[in-house]
């Protein structure tokens, strides 16, 4: 083997060429650049000094590649490093820092349950009062109010009036201290609105912080215009016989007797709370052959009531397995003039 120097070969180190085969000249160094399976295209015509290379760009343009590749995953994690922060950041700003700690609720802590019972006590002495009995409501309204606070509460100490019923309609806690209790309450024929303010310390003690107002009771809702439009007329003749026998069950609590009625639920049923007249009514809905979903006016006779008679409309699932209709769920209507 002959060592040929490195010097004036540029890149290319001191190489150890084996002796070739006899008639054949020596092969050129191995070029690393040199094409798979010997294409040696792009080299020079001749066998001067480059004649065993890749002349040119023709074997670098991998390197290039790699290189933009490189490049191109090192900006893409430089701009997701810079994006990232920033979007946290601003996301924190328009959610009000919710994607980290969700921000309570108004009012949460307030003892809503305490305080509508705490009002509810309050409005039993201030809505009732009598000229003649004015020290015993000023002594029983102490437990309410704040010390110094008129001991009367407003009351002039004149008249009379007495309500008959009182019940909370609402409580509207505005942070964990401070919440209005509203009341409604029937005085005769008339129904008024109070609004009662209530505070609340950390300990959970309640006092009227200021002065109610008395506000409009709620109007009277419209209901939309309603009713059936396309009636099933002969499933509700065919249920009317079906339902009357149902309801008379229904009206005992016979849980024997119900069984055969329902499609596999358990309906609990009245106790002789009622004694059953009759089913004034059946509409049933045009639908699925199958399954429809219909409201039933029943008239009862409550058992404490004498001969009173009171009519009330049922919602009823209604299922059909062969050639029988089955109840698979009953409870009261929310659909407006069912019946």
């Amino acid at each position: 083997m002959a060592r040929r120097s490195a010097v004036g070969r540029g890149r290319d180190t001191a190489v150890v060429e084996e002796t070739a085969a006899p008639g054949r000249a020596l092969s050129s160094s191995v070029d690393p650049w040199d094409p798979p399976g010997g294409d040696r295209r792009g080299r020079s015509g001749g066998g001067g000094r480059g004649g065993g290379r890749w002349g040119g760009s023709g074997g670098r343009w991998w390197v290039w590649a790699g290189r933009a590749v490189l490049w191109a995953v090192i900006i893409v994690i430089l701009v997701n490093g810079i994006r990232a922060p920033f979007e946290r950041f601003t996301a924190d700003e328009t959610s009000g820092g919710t994607a980290t700690t969700a921000k309570p609720p108004r009012g949460a802590g307030f003892p809503s349950s305490a305080a509508g019972a705490f009002a509810l006590q309050f409005a039993d002495v201030y809505l009732n009062f009598d000229q003649n009995g004015a020290a015993a409501r000023e002594a029983q309204l102490r437990t309410f109010l704040p010390d110094g606070a008129d001991p009367q509460f407003g009351w002039n100490g004149a008249g009379k009036m007495q309500v008959q019923s009182i019940q909370v309609a609402g409580v509207d806690a505005r942070d964990a201290n401070n919440a209005t209790v509203t009341l409604l309450a029937r005085n005769g024929e008339k129904w008024l609105r109070l609004a009662v303010p209530v505070y609340a310390d950390k300990g959970g003690s309640l006092v009227v912080s200021a002065r109610p107002a008395l506000l409009p009771p709620p109007a009277k809702a419209q209901l939309p215009e309603s009713g059936v439009q396309n009636r099933d007329t002969a499933l509700e003749g065919e249920l009317q016989p079906f339902l009357g026998t149902f309801f008379q069950e229904y009206a005992t609590g016979n849980q024997e007797a119900l069984s055969r009625f329902s499609d596999g639920t358990t309906i609990a049923g009245l106790a002789n709370s009622v004694t059953f007249v009759q089913v004034r009514e059946v509409v049933a809905p045009k639908g699925s052959p199958g399954e429809r979903t219909i409201t039933a006016t029943v008239v009862w006779r409550p058992a404490a009531g004498g001969d009173g008679e009171l009519e009330q409309t049922y919602q009823l699932a209604m299922v059909k397995r062969g050639d029988k209709w089955l109840v698979r769920n009953i409870r009261g209507t929310t659909r407006p003039d069912a019946s």
